[in-house]
C-alpha cells in the first residue's frame, strides 16, 4: 500500500512538473496540442495539459547576432575577394518564425551570401572599399524583403573585413605610395609658389614705399624752397619801401636794386677771369646811379660836427 502510494505521489509529482512552464524574460514557448499550434506562452508562469500540450520551441525575443564566415566574392572588374560581415536581427514574429522556415539561422546566412554577391557584384573594386555604408544598407534592405515572411526584422548588417588578392594589395599600395609622393610635390611646388608671390608683393610694397616718401620729400623740399624764395622775395620788397621812403621821389629805388644785383654779378664773373674784366656799355649809366644815389644820401644824411 505505502508503495502504491509513493508511485501515485510520484505520478502526480511527474504531471506537474509537465504541466508547469515557466518562461523567461524576453522569452516565449510555441505550445502545440496533438502535433498544432495550440498558443504562445509569454513570460511567466504558464500551464499545459501534460500528454496532450506539448513545447514546439522556445524562441528568445532578444536581438541576435549571427556571423558570417569569409566568403569569397567577385566585383564587377572581376577581382575576387574575401568577405565577412554579421548580421542583427529580431525576431518579430514567434510563429511564422517557427513554421515558415525550416532552420532560421542557416537560412538567414544563406541569404546574405547571396545578396552580398549580388550587392557586390554591382560594384567596382574601389567603390567596394571606400563605400561600406552604402553596401551595409543595400544588403539590410534586400534580406529585410526576404525575411518579412519568416517574421524577422533585419536591423543591421556590417561588413567586416574585405580582403583584395595579396597581388592587388601590393598594387593598391604602390598605387597609394605614387599618389602621396605626388600630393608632397605639388604641395611643396603651391609653397615655393606662394613664397615667390610673398617676395614679390613684399618688394612691390617697398618700392612703393620709397617711391612715397622721394615723392613727399620732393614736395617738402620744393615747398621749402618756394618758402625760402617767398621771404627773400618779401624782404626784398621790405628793402625797396626803405629806400623809397628814405630817397622820397628823387630817385627810383627799383633801378638801385637792379644796380645792386648788376654789380654782385659783375663781381661773380671777375672771379672766374684772370685779369681782364669787359664792362658792357650800360655798366657807365648804372655807375652815374649809383652816384647820383650815393650823393643822395650825403645829402640827406645830417652833418655831424666834432
Amino acid at each position: 500500500m505505502t508503495s502504491v502510494l509513493f508511485l501515485v505521489a510520484l505520478f502526480c509529482l511527474v504531471i506537474l512538473f509537465k504541466a508547469v512552464k515557466i518562461v523567461p524574460q524576453k522569452q516565449v514557448k510555441i505550445i502545440e496540442r496533438l502535433g498544432k499550434y495550440h498558443r504562445t506562452a509569454e513570460a511567466g508562469l504558464n500551464t499545459i495539459f501534460p500528454f496532450i500540450d506539448s513545447v514546439r520551441e522556445t524562441i528568445d525575443l532578444r536581438e541576435q547576432i549571427s556571423k558570417i564566415e569569409p566568403q569569397p566574392v567577385i566585383t564587377r572588374d572581376n577581382v575576387t575577394m574575401e568577405v565577412d560581415a554579421v548580421i542583427y536581427y529580431l525576431i518579430a514574429d514567434p510563429v511564422r518564425a517557427t513554421y515558415e522556415v525550416q532552420n532560421l539561422r542557416w537560412g538567414l546566412e544563406q541569404l546574405t551570401l547571396s545578396a552580398l554577391r549580388n550587392v557586390i557584384g554591382q560594384l567596382d573594386l574601389d567603390h567596394t572599399l571606400s563605400s561600406r555604408d552604402t553596401t551595409n544598407m543595400q544588403l539590410r534592405s534586400a534580406l529585410d524583403s526576404a525575411t518579412q515572411q519568416w517574421g524577422v526584422k533585419v536591423m543591421r548588417i556590417e561588413l567586416k573585413n574585405i580582403t583584395p588578392p595579396e597581388e592587388i594589395r601590393l598594387t593598391m599600395e604602390k598605387q597609394m605610395t605614387a599618389e602621396r609622393t605626388r600630393r608632397a610635390v605639388v604641395t611643396t611646388a603651391e609653397g615655393e609658389k606662394s613664397s615667390a608671390i610673398l617676395r614679390a608683393e613684399g618688394q612691390k610694397q617697398a618700392q612703393i614705399v620709397n617711391a612715397e616718401g622721394a615723392k613727399e620729400a620732393a614736395i617738402l623740399a620744393a615747398e621749402g624752397q618756394a618758402q625760402a624764395r617767398l621771404r627773400v622775395a618779401q624782404a626784398e620788397a621790405q628793402a625797396v619801401e626803405v629806400i623809397a621812403a628814405a630817397m622820397g621821389t628823387a630817385a627810383n629805388p627799383a633801378q638801385y636794386l637792379i644796380a645792386q644785383r648788376y654789380l654782385e654779378s659783375l663781381s661773380a664773373i671777375a672771379k672766374d677771369a684772370d685779369k681782364l674784366v669787359f664792362m658792357p656799355y650800360e655798366a657807365t649809366g648804372v655807375l652815374s646811379s649809383l652816384g647820383g644815389i650815393r650823393e643822395l644820401l650825403n645829402v640827406s644824411a645830417p652833418a655831424v660836427r666834432p
